[in-house]
């Protein structure tokens, strides 16, 4: 039974690179990294418990399997792009007390006291 699945863009993105360079369809691509996935995770060389306790410092990468140290880098470089609730928070409050900058969509240095009394350029 086909069913639909709603996936990011950037695997999205990936999924199409891989597919074209291999010379399969979209579909195809995925079933095979899920089967890929499937036997990695069944294979005993990958544990999913070990790979957890390293993000969340309890174990030293060093005591991980190359396998494990390949989703450890994954998953790590996932997180490390997101801001965590603390880093929202501390930016969040910054914005508000007129204390952050940042870039416009022309490139330019802004704070956030100027940026309600700008004028948008054209």
């Amino acid at each position: 039974m086909a069913q639909s699945v709603e996936l990011c863009d950037d695997v999205m993105s990936l999924v199409c690179c891989e597919a074209e360079l291999q010379n399969r369809s979209v579909s195809e691509q995925i079933t095979l990294w899920l089967r890929i996935g499937r036997v990695i995770e069944k294979s005993g060389a990958f544990d999913q418990a070990r790979v957890s306790a390293a993000l969340a410092g309890e174990l030293q990468t060093t005591d991980l399997t190359a396998l494990e140290k390949a989703v450890w880098s994954e998953r790590f470089l996932e997180k490390m792009s997101e801001p965590g609730p603390r880093e929202q928070d501390f930016f969040a409050e910054l914005r508000k007390n007129g204390n952050a900058s940042g870039l416009d969509v022309f490139g330019d240095t802004v704070r956030t006291e100027n940026q309600s009394e700008s004028e948008p350029r054209t």
